[in-house]
């Protein structure tokens, strides 16, 4: 088990509840844009936020930002580590320094001190993309060796300074790089990890890898808080996370649909079936399994450890719960009847 640091007012890591995060993409100086989408982040699930603070003016703007919203607020910071000092001193809940940037030992300490003094945690996030060059001739690649090491060397300037509210990232675009690097320094080191896959792209491919990445190493029982990286509203980022959790179980909020492939003894339109009844869960928070299957021959023993199901027939259907047949129902009354079913759990 990871040690635990507390980010805000929410515990990462020592067994706490993995987290969701995603990241603003309004200008951060943009004080009441980047505040209401926090909030609309936050309505989403979205439990810490990270906001880029590319210059001092997005630094000064922290403080106010902070007072406007309710989740921790982390500064993501690269080159310049004055811009992390402000940010400390405007109240922020976390600092995200990307270590291949931020300049030598002494910029680290500077930062160290400011965050040891306000109780803030320091998130060393190695990244692919700005792995250091001695490492990339070292290595000659971006490795799972090489992003281990270079965590250790930034762990290391921060814990001679007696500084151990740490967190570490691990990103790479490549999944099996990224997984490989997360799952060394789970065996290696005792720090939370905040773990994704970088750079996904659009939700069609991102979703993708990070269902494979993330869901992959929390199934594992690697990582103690995650974000989804996709080129896309943000809070698109905080649904697939919410998802990922779920088909990982780790979390049971709100309803699971389940449903069958379709073979060749479906006698209804089992696709329009599925997508009706997931449409309508939106509107449920009940934590229960919902089976949509599409024929009465296998439907309610496949789907036994369902909470409620229909199974489709010729003409008409099957309701069932926990695998037992509660009545037979017309075709076009199969959604209807199982959403009374549901409404009287």
């Amino acid at each position: 088990m990871t040690r635990q640091i507390r980010v805000g007012d929410v515990p990462v890591g020592g067994g706490a509840p993995v987290t969701i995060q995603s990241m603003t993409n309004t200008p951060t100086q943009d004080v009441e844009a980047t505040a209401a989408q926090i909030r609309r982040l936050e309505a989403a699930g979205c439990q810490i936020i990270r906001a880029a603070v590319p210059d001092l003016e997005a630094a000064r703007a922290v403080g106010e930002i902070r007072k406007r919203i309710s989740i921790p607020l982390v500064v993501d910071i690269h080159f310049d580590y004055r811009l992390a000092l402000e940010c400390v001193a405007q109240g922020c809940d976390g600092v995200r320094i990307n270590p291949g940037n931020i300049g030598g030992a002494d910029r680290m300490s500077a930062v160290a001190s400011a965050c040891r003094e306000r109780g803030i945690p320091i998130r060393i996030g190695v990244n692919g993309g700005s792995l250091e060059k001695a490492l990339l001739e070292k290595y000659g690649a971006v490795t799972p060796e090489a992003l281990v090491e270079s965590a250790f060397g930034h762990i290391r300037l921060l814990e001679e300074r007696g500084f151990e509210d740490i967190c570490v990232s691990l990103k790479s675009s490549s999944v099996p790089v990224t997984m490989a690097a997360y799952r060394l320094m789970s065996e290696k080191s005792d720090y939370p990890l905040h773990i994704g896959v970088t750079e996904t792209g659009t939700p069609k491919m991102g979703i993708l890898k990070s269902a494979v990445g993330i869901g992959g190493l929390l199934a594992l029982g690697v990582g103690d808080t995650i974000r989804v990286s996709l080129s896309a509203d943000p809070v698109e980022e905080v649904y697939a996370a919410r998802d990922i959790l779920k088909a990982a179980g780790i979390r049971r909020e709100g309803p699971e649909l389940i449903s069958c492939p379709t073979c060749g003894r479906t006698r209804i339109d089992l696709i329009a079936l599925a997508n009706e009844v997931e449409e309508r869960l939106d509107r449920v928070d009940k934590p229960i399994t919902v089976a949509v299957m599409g024929c009465v021959v296998n439907g309610p023993g496949e789907a036994a450890a369902a909470d409620v199901g229909i199974a489709g027939g010729v003409g008409e259907g099957l309701l069932f719960r926990k695998g037992q047949i509660v009545k037979k129902v017309p075709q076009e009354m199969l959604v209807e009847e199982l959403f009374r079913l549901i409404d009287a759990l």
